[in-house]
């Protein structure tokens, strides 16, 4: 069975525009890498855990803000390694530069016997749609095409 994340598409709109909010994975591997590289908040979850409440968890963890908002489901997509994602849209603001996560422990260099410890996100920002397409892992790029059109749904667009 692959894995399963749980994540939300942070929005808001912006002098008449639409921005979602996006994460750059923190760590040595990610160090150098940014098209492509960026991701919703996300995190895994287990069998009998819902993902709404998975989601909300990630949120808080990884930017260190709760999420109160109403989440709007947007689905599942799947990552190239396997990893089923289940994401939700939520209309929210806050400043990407103060964000704080939580931090993981690797053996880096590898090899060397040496623990260090990284943020899980080192950092966050606001782009328009045409910039998140270029920055987002593209498997997750379908997301921003099911916000667009559930908001139209609803009338938020």
């Amino acid at each position: 069975m692959p894995a399963r994340s749980a994540g939300v598409l942070a929005f808001r709109h912006r002098d008449g525009a639409l921005e979602v909010l996006l994460v750059h994975p923190g760590g040595p591997f990610w160090r150098n890498k940014d098209l492509g590289a960026w991701s919703i908040p996300k995190g895994e979850f287990g069998a009998g855990e819902a993902a709404e409440a998975v989601a909300r968890r990630e949120f808080a963890e990884e930017l260190g803000t709760a999420l109160t908002a109403a989440l709007l489901p947007l689905g599942e997509i799947k990552q190239r390694g396997g990893k089923v994602v289940e994401a939700f849209a939520a209309e929210t603001d806050l400043d990407a530069d103060a964000i704080v996560s939580n931090d993981f422990e690797l053996e880096w260099p590898p090899r060397s016997g040496r623990r260090q410890r990284f943020p899980e996100v080192d950092r966050a920002a606001w782009f328009d749609l045409a910039e998140a397409r270029r920055r987002i892992n593209s498997a997750q790029a379908a997301l921003l095409d099911r916000l667009v059109d559930r908001l139209a749904k609803i009338g938020g667009g």
